[in-house]
């Protein structure tokens, strides 16, 4: 025998295999095959099934490849003028190719999909994030920005950016930064501490942004405190900023440098310098906090939406990986401690789809006015509340799935350590699960806005015929009544806000139960497909309600 034979006989494991995202997918085709009617299904089939190609073909190959690559900031030429330019990974470069020739903004304001647009661009958005290294954090900025022009009535803004933020064409196509953030906070917006001046040519901005998404964007709207107003978000004022000059230079400002981060370190986010930026005011030049929040519904909704794709990008590399590993003589998938980790993950995974696009396709119809009260009410209060369950149920789901590869997913030439960084920015980003829950709970419409989630869980109760999946709505339901008795049963405002966060979970669980049981009895009824209703009896094992006596005195002293 060659003395090297004995390395032939070597196992060697094989890695995940990705196929058609969009084929493979056992929820979001159905799901589509529900909510649209037929001519707008068969219109965007093959361009989700084109992207389902590239999101687990091209596009996630050459993520693996770029790995290593980061955004950099050259603040200096050679001879020694300060340029500050941010160049970006050759992926994030390919990824904005992709963005702009699939319309994953332009998508949301054309009419080709009509009421149906929304739904359309998410199908998309979904598919794509998970290959994208978060391309789809400027994507986001720009769609609120879009939005929140759309919503200012500023008609010279609009007509200057708007084309600019939904165009297909490269050369013409713009992405739009959010300057939010300082020193004092980001989710405290009001003790924001950026001066806007009227000068002779217009307004300049003065100020520290610690925390910008993106700055390689040609635009940013953002935050600032006019002279003489007076404190707090009242005071402030939304701007519309274009980062460079026509002659190419920054727009009197200077980034210091991009921020170190625990995951998404492709996007370069960075900390910058207003020092006398030319902006134009967008709207009044008070109740800053008020105009930017079309802005904020619309990211809440993105950031929702590449929640759900992350986990489903971990599911779908779990699963692969449990048909492809053997232990214990027989493949991982076939193990039933293994298949019931699985299952529970999937299960949380079709519960915080359906909610997401419950949020996207009320959005959508928000936007073209096709919405009554009711749905408004119900809209505000699910925009915090899908956020925030999603948010945390991504990062349960992924991390769950990188512990099942074992030690190989805690290696970082696998990609998948990447991909539980990234997720755990979905928590954080556009407000944490804290700062949404007082949202919520916080809300003047809060009562109206109850009644309407109780309404739309109730109305999943009336399709229901199989037994089981009967029993388990009227257990979401029951579980929200309780959540609206301890609303109503005079609790203090310390009590209230100490149980927020377990309200918001109530009430978005609840609702999810109730829309998996929805859709099951649908998938049931269309083509005997039993995996949704495999699902809600799943999801339905799982803790729903989360209510229970809060005392503030017992928590202080724990943490004495």
């Amino acid at each position: 025998m060659n003395e090297n034979d004995w390395q032939d006989d070597l196992f060697t494991q094989a890695a995940p295999e990705l196929g058609n995202q969009y084929r493979d997918d056992p929820l979001l085709g159905s799901w589509l095959k529900r909510v649209l009617p037929g001519d707008v299904h068969r219109a965007l089939a093959p361009e989700l099934d084109e992207l389902g190609v590239a999101a687990g073909g091209g596009l996630y190959a050459m993520q693996l490849a770029d790995r290593l690559n980061e955004p950099r900031l050259v603040q200096w030429d050679a001879w020694g003028n300060r340029v500050d330019s941010v160049e970006v990974t050759p992926l994030w470069r390919e990824a904005e190719r992709l963005a702009t020739k699939h319309g994953l903004v332009a998508t949301a304001y054309e009419g080709e999909y009509g009421r149906h647009a929304r739904i359309a661009q998410f199908a998309k958005v979904y598919l794509f994030h998970p290959s994208s290294d978060v391309y789809t954090c400027p994507l986001a900025m720009t769609d609120g920005a879009a939005r929140s022009l759309i919503e200012s009535g500023n008609k010279a803004l609009v007509e200057r950016a708007l084309p600019r933020l939904t165009s297909r064409d490269p050369a013409t196509a713009w992405t739009s930064g959010q300057w939010m953030t300082e020193t004092t906070g980001g989710s405290d917006v009001g003790r924001s501490q950026t001066r806007a001046v009227l000068e002779g040519d217009g307004w300049r901005l003065y100020g520290r942004k610690w925390f910008t998404s993106s700055v390689a964007s040609q635009m940013a709207l953002t935050l600032a405190r006019p002279e003489g107003n007076e404190e707090g978000g009242k005071g402030l004022a939304m701007f519309y900023v274009e980062v460079r000059g026509a002659d190419g230079h920054l727009n009197g400002l200077r980034v210091d440098r991009l921020k170190d981060k625990l995951g998404t370190r492709k996007v370069p986010t960075a900390e910058l310098m207003l020092e006398g930026t030319r902006a134009e005011l967008v709207g009044q030049s008070f109740n800053g906090t008020r105009a930017i929040e079309p802005m904020l519904g619309v990211t809440r909704m993105w950031n929702s939406v590449c929640a759900i794709a992350a986990m489903r990008r971990g599911l779908a590399l779990a699963r692969s990986y449990s048909e492809r590993r053997v232990a214990f003589g027989q493949a991982l998938a076939r193990q039933p401690l293994h298949l019931d980790t699985l299952a529970a993950m999937e299960a949380e995974t079709w519960g915080a789809f359906l909610m997401t696009f419950l949020l996207v396709e009320l959005a959508g119809r928000q936007e073209r006015g096709e919405i009554d009260d009711g749905q408004r009410a119900l809209l505000r209060l699910i925009t915090p509340l899908t956020k925030l369950i999603t948010g945390k149920q991504a990062v349960a789901v992924v991390s769950e799935a990188i512990e099942s590869f074992g030690g190989a997913g805690y290696v970082e030439d696998t990609g998948l350590p990447g991909l539980l960084r990234d997720t755990h920015v979905l928590p954080i980003w556009e407000g944490t699960t804290n700062v949404l829950s007082l949202d919520a709970l916080l809300r003047s419409d809060l009562n109206a806005g109850l009644a309407a989630l109780m309404g739309r869980a109730s109305s999943c109760l009336r399709p229901l015929k199989e037994p089981r999946l009967a029993a388990a709505g009227r257990n979401a339901v029951a579980a929200l009544e309780r959540a609206a008795l301890w609303l109503e049963s005079g609790q203090d405002r310390e009590v209230l806000q100490s149980g927020a966060r377990r309200l918001a979970m109530t009430l978005s669980r609840s609702l999810q139960l109730a829309l998996l049981c929805e859709h099951a009895q649908w998938m049931m009824d269309s083509d005997g497909d039993r995996r949704g209703y495999a699902a809600a009896m799943r999801y339905s094992r799982l803790p729903v309600d989360l209510m229970h006596e809060v005392d503030p005195e017992l928590d202080r002293t724990l943490l004495q």
